[in-house]
């Protein structure tokens, strides 16, 4: 079935800031900072913009090694300075990511008042500049990537006043949620943060959910931070096995956050299916 003859969840104000596609692959051992600008150089009449961050740690989902394992992150001996860069586009709502072993295509919602924009748009974005950035690769001499891991997160921002008013009504928004103790000797939550996962069949991936309270940056205001990520390995490195893979984690993603989140919030986002 086509990605946009699925139906999801859907909502008319969803509290989603971000979202983003990326694969990890095997380092390229001959990727340099060099390169970083000869990449640039293909990409730059759509991305003129870059800022230079600290590199991602490799992570892999395990399977069947306790139920407590965590994806185990990798720690590697450099012989040069590692970086990550973002290259981003005229508006700020688009960039890649670019390390020697991630790469990485985002959505970002520059305004308040920006409209969401859906997978199905973002998909073939992140299938372009992953192509793209394999051309540069092959051109570059470089070798092709071996992808060892697909992952999407989707960045929600609730913010309070809008359902909920202290961690009082945290039951107000997430469902698993009760709020509620067994005697009445603790007064009203003050603040809490929670971490869940959820595991794929056939251990074909997991979803990592992280509720934490925040100040955002761009207004002041309080809000509960509500992130959602699906990480798991695809079939192959091939184009067709990465985007399948994606697909699965983004049907997680939103399928996970309508279950996570409640009716209440649902009425809120005015949910359309």
């Amino acid at each position: 079935m086509a990605v946009s003859e699925r139906t999801f969840p859907d909502y008319d104000n969803p509290p989603v800031v971000e979202t983003f596609l990326g694969v990890q692959f095997a380092p390229l051992t001959k990727f340099s900072l060099l390169h970083f600008g000869l990449y640039w150089a293909k990409i730059r009449d759509e991305f003129p913009s870059f800022q230079v961050q600290p590199p991602l740690g490799a992570t892999i989902e395990q399977f069947g090694v306790g139920l407590f394992a965590q994806p185990r992150v990798g720690v590697e001996l450099v012989s040069q300075p590692e970086i990550r860069c973002w290259f981003i586009d005229k508006t700020g709502a688009k960039l890649n990511q670019v390390q020697k072993d991630r790469f990485i295509h985002n959505w970002r919602k520059p305004k308040p008042d920006d409209k969401y924009v859906h997978y199905e748009n973002i998909r073939p974005r992140f299938s372009n500049e992953w192509e793209r950035f394999c051309a540069f690769l092959d051109e570059a001499e470089l070798g092709k990537p071996e992808v060892n891991q697909c992952e999407m997160a989707y960045i929600n921002h609730i913010e309070q006043g809008k359902g909920w008013e202290s961690f009082a009504d945290l039951n107000r928004v997430i469902a698993p949620w009760s709020g509620r103790c067994s005697n009445e000797f603790l007064p009203a939550l003050e603040s809490a943060s929670i971490e869940a996962r959820y595991l794929f069949p056939e251990q074909k991936g997991r979803l990592h959910i992280e509720v934490q309270p925040a100040i955002r940056q761009s207004d002041g205001k309080e809000i509960l931070q509500l992130n959602m990520t699906a990480r798991g390995k695809p079939e192959s490195s091939e184009i067709k096995h990465i985007l399948e893979w994606l697909d699965l984690g983004h049907e997680w993603i939103v399928k996970g956050f309508t279950g996570f989140t409640t009716d209440f919030m649902h009425n809120e986002w005015r949910r359309k299916t």
